[in-house]
Parts: structure tokens; sequence; C-alpha cells
């Protein structure tokens, strides 16, 4: 739920602005651009607020919301059976992994390694024919920034070297295919974070939620043609119309809380404006500040949840997550 301060009228957040001299004051101290305090101000905090949450850096804390994840997979094998699945929660960007444990009935042969560069991890899987029951669970913090809401586009020239593969059409994101497509739509935008949230305005209005409707091979053409999809499909519209504006895009799937459909793996994308990546739902599903991530990557091919090397039948499919209300 949104605190007081968020839930406050326009005329109230007129009324607690900060003038121009306290503006001054406050980039000075914090060693911060004057943007960066008003951005700070107009999302509902006084300065009384900001000193109330500023770390030694000087800098304001991400707020903390903190996440109980337990997650069962049930599984019948016709015979030996290799997975490789995605299901441990992302130790770093934003999330600390508090706690954690896995259990795995019968044992079977498993090992988990972890990526090198976003650090997301995999766990391998040799089980014989039978039942595999996978049980996670978890602890996981998230200190997830607050969004920037005037974040900018950056040129081609000025992007972090690990950033720019993310232009690239991929096999489930062809931004090539869609370019003009997304020039007509969104070309005569506002460059920003503004251009990215029409994208998923026009997503979510044109294309339907649809169970079923979609499968493996489903790309982002096709999402676009057919006019519906499930949360991935959603996500890789939105990855392929950003590229294709330059804007790098990448997919990030996690624990999710939502309603409705029935609880699963969710889908965002995430976009990377103002110097670093703001999470995004085309869905409208679910809150981003309450995905709990467990991969991020260039579309579908990367962080699937399971890769299944024989014949298995998905019996159980539960990934529930809670968020533990903080005292």
């Amino acid at each position: 739920m949104p605190d007081d301060l968020t839930r406050r009228g326009a005329a109230d957040r007129r009324d607690v602005s900060m003038q121009d001299h306290e503006v001054r004051d406050i980039a000075q101290k914090l060693n911060v651009t004057t943007d960066r305090v008003r951005d700070v101000d107009a999302e509902g905090l006084t300065a009384e607020h900001t000193r109330a949450t500023k770390g030694a850096s000087g800098q304001v804390r991400p707020r903390s919301r903190l996440f109980d994840i337990d997650c069962k997979l049930v599984y019948t094998l016709a015979c030996t059976t290799d997975f490789v699945f995605q299901i441990h929660a992302l130790q770093g960007l934003d999330q600390e992994v508090v706690t954690e444990s896995l259990r795995i009935t019968p044992g079977s042969s498993h090992r988990t390694y972890e990526d090198p560069h976003i650090g997301h991890r995999f766990l391998r899987v040799h089980a014989a024919p039978g039942a595999l029951n996978l049980r996670y669970r978890a602890r996981v913090r998230v200190s997830r920034p607050r969004r920037n809401l005037h974040a900018q586009e950056l040129p081609i020239a000025a992007l972090p070297d690990d950033v720019l593969h993310n232009l690239m059409p991929t096999r489930y994101c062809e931004s090539d295919l869609l370019g003009p497509a997304a020039i007509k739509l969104f070309g005569g935008l506002a460059p920003g974070y503004s251009r990215v949230a029409a994208i998923c305005d026009w997503i979510q209005r044109n294309v339907d939620y649809r169970t079923g409707s979609s499968d493996t091979t489903t790309s982002a053409c096709d999402v676009f043609v057919r006019r519906a999809g499930v949360c991935r499909d959603f996500a890789h519209l939105g990855v392929t119309f950003c590229r294709a504006l330059n804007i790098p895009a990448r997919l990030a799937v996690g624990y999710a809380i939502f309603g409705t459909p029935p609880p699963d793996f969710h889908a965002m994308f995430e976009a990377f404006v103002g110097g670093r990546w703001e999470l995004f739902d085309a869905t409208r599903m679910s809150d981003p500040r309450d995905l709990v991530r467990i991969a991020v990557g260039r579309d579908a091919k990367d962080v699937a949840f399971a890769t299944i090397f024989g014949a298995a039948q998905t019996r159980l499919l539960a990934p529930i997550v809670k968020r533990v209300e903080l005292d």
C-alpha cells in the first residue's frame, strides 16, 4: 500500500515542495544535481524525510521490501531426464538473499553454478524415471531505487559497453523487423522514461492477455500480428519496441505478486534510461517493485525457468511469493 505521502493530492504536494534556494542547498550538500533533488521532492519526500532516509554517503536509500518465496515443482519422468532450472532468487543488483534452502526428492544428482556477469544461478538436475519433487524456499530483501520518471534516453556513444548488446535483435525480439512500426507508433514521442511508459500503455491496450494463446516458439512479431499473448509475450514486445528506438532493453523474470491467473513465474522487461535499468510490466498485472528477480537476459532463451532434456510431465507448478510486512 502507498504511504501517506504518496497518497496526498497534487495540492498537498505543492504545499510541501521545496523552494529554489532549498533545492540548491541540498544539492550542494549531497553533491548531486538540482534536478535529482527535485525528482525526489516531486515523489512526495519532505526535507525531513529525506534526511531520515539518507545513508552514510548522503544519498537517499531505497526503501527495502522483504519477500518470502516458496516454490514447488513436481514432475513425472518417463525416462532419465536432465533439467536446467532457474528458480533461485538473484543475489545482487538490488536484491539480497537473506536465507534460502533447496530440497530435491528423491535424491538426484544436482549442482548449481552462477553466471559470471549478472550472477543469476542455474540448477542442473540429473533424475531417474519416476517422480521428481523440488522445493525452493527463500527470504529476499529487495531495495529497489525509486523510479525516475524524468529519466532520459542516452545517445549510443554514451552507453556502457556491457549494455550495448541489449540493442540487438534476437530470436524472440525482432527489433529489425518491427522497427518501422515502432517508429510510426512511438518515434514522435519525447524520448525517455515517458516513451517507454507509452510503449507499455499501447501494449496493454492493444494486446489481449490470453492463456494458451502462445507457445515456446512465439516471437514479438507473432504477438504484434495476433494481438494476444501471456506475460513473456508482452515483455518481448516491449523489449522489441525499445530496441527498435535505440533504447537498450532486456527481459526480467522472477517471482511476482498478482491475483489472476493462478501463481506462475512472471516476466517483465527492463529499459536502460537515465543511466540505469528500470523495470516495466506491460501486463499491468504486478507492481514492478514487487518482482523478486530470478534472472535477466536478452529474451526468453536466456531466462527460461526450466529447460528439459527428456520426457517429463509437469504435475505441479507453484511459485508462491508473499510480502513480509515490516514493523
